[in-house]
């Protein structure tokens, strides 16, 4: 999933230069060395394994969204969003929530 999505926003980057204006390093460093190994959590699932046999059989639900193209329509949606996105990253937010629980 880190790398599809590494591929992804690089080959938007490079095919699409309006969306660069976002960026904060070149192109050219959008590439695997970005993927930092941690050690596993404690108790930490090697795979998940997903059985969609229910919902299939007792809903006739299948995705509409190929996973590939989910991927890159969620880094689209990031890129054309950006006021968003950094609402987010300034960390206001966090302002909201400590007030809102600061007595829990």
């Amino acid at each position: 999933i880190v790398k599809l999505t590494i591929d992804t926003i690089a080959r938007i980057m490079k095919d699409e230069p309006e969306y660069r204006s976002v960026l904060t390093t070149e192109v050219e460093n959008i590439n695997y060395d970005l993927i930092t190994y941690v050690q596993d959590r404690l108790g930490h699932d090697a795979r998940y394994a997903i059985d969609p046999t229910k919902i299939v059989t007792e809903l006739g639900w299948y995705p509409e969204t190929a996973f590939t193209d989910g991927i890159e329509k969620t880094i689209r949606w990031y890129l054309d969003n950006q006021a968003w996105v950094e609402e987010v990253a300034s960390g206001d937010y966090q302002k909201y929530y400590d007030e809102m629980y600061k007595d829990r």
